[in-house]
């Protein structure tokens, strides 16, 4: 195990460092000019050039990606163009309020789609599966600002149970951080509930047809035995596996649920960036989000043992 996550550890540097090229290589070559930008419209090309120059973007792509890479290395992420704010100062003061949105999804989706799925799988062909797994499916196939702007319309404006927008700090109380969370966390979990309940459900299907359960309903085990107690370990390892791979869904649902909701998140300030070529900001929000999911598949895999010991690596 120990020599595995090494190796694994070794193999995320690889892959932090292709990220950084491709991240930074695709800024780059997109069209606009942050300079042109920052100087307006009227600005005349040496004007323009200057202010190029004073942000080090007249230097080859290669000095400009060593010097960014070399500093990154040294965990400085760099200084925006437009705040002339350090970057990870900017995604410091915003990551709380994005990890409360996702760590919220994340609790919200497994915990209902998990649970959505034994019941279809116990309830497979009835009526019961067909409502959970049509539902399922309208939640992947609903994209999340339309399931944003309904909930906001009904539960917000029209009912007047919940905020419209924003973000309230934990610090401020409990029921102010949560009542603000609320509609951004099912918006955003909708497709994720769907993927991991669809996945359980087959997994439990596979499972539920292996001798080892008739052997449990023969010997009189309960149904909540066999289906938490025995099913649903044993089914465990491609839920995780998909529970994981969603994670990329979360991350490119954070930026548009965060512009539906006008939370002050990581996802903002990546559109903010991404409006006003802001390149720092743009890399360093893309090397966290980056590194954030490769060390979660981590997580993962390593948890493979734990739910089945016959898993070694």
């Amino acid at each position: 195990m120990a020599a595995y996550i090494t190796r694994r550890l070794l193999s995320t540097i690889v892959v932090m460092l292709l990220v950084g090229v491709f991240v930074f290589m695709l800024l780059h070559i997109a069209p606009g000019d942050p300079a042109a930008i920052i100087a307006g419209d009227n600005a005349t090309p040496a004007e323009i050039a200057s202010i190029r120059q004073q942000l080090g973007l007249a230097d080859p792509l290669s000095v400009q990606f060593v010097r960014w890479f070399w500093d990154l290395l040294h965990g400085n992420f760099g200084r925006s163009i437009f705040y002339e704010t350090p970057v990870i100062t900017l995604i410091g003061q915003r990551l709380p309020a994005t990890l409360s949105l996702t760590a919220l999804t994340i609790a919200f989706a497994v915990i209902l789609a998990v649970a959505s799925g034994v019941i279809a799988a116990w309830r497979a062909g009835g009526w019961l599966d067909g409502f959970l797994m049509g539902f399922a499916a309208l939640g992947f196939s609903t994209p999340v600002f339309v399931v944003g702007y309904f909930l906001i319309y009904f539960f917000a404006i029209r009912l007047r149970w919940l905020p419209v927008q924003g973000y309230v700090p934990l610090s401020h109380g409990l029921w102010p951080w949560l009542s603000h969370l609320i509609l951004p966390t099912v918006a955003l979990g909708l497709a994720y509930v769907a993927l991991i309940a669809r996945i359980t459900r087959a997994s439990m299907l596979e499972v539920l047809a292996e001798d080892y359960i008739r052997t449990a309903r023969a010997k009189g085990a309960s149904t909540e035995a066999i289906l938490f107690r025995h099913a649903l370990k044993n089914a465990g390892v491609p839920i995780v596996t998909v529970i994981g791979i969603g994670v990329a869904l979360l991350i490119s649902g954070v930026v548009i649920t965060e512009t539906v909701f006008n939370i002050p998140g990581v996802g903002r300030l990546a559109v903010s960036a991404i409006t006003n070529r802001d390149y720092p900001i743009i890399q360093g929000v893309m090397v966290i989000f980056s590194g954030a999911y490769v060390i979660i598949n981590l997580l993962v895999d390593i948890s493979y043992t734990l739910i089945d010991p016959r898993v070694r690596y």
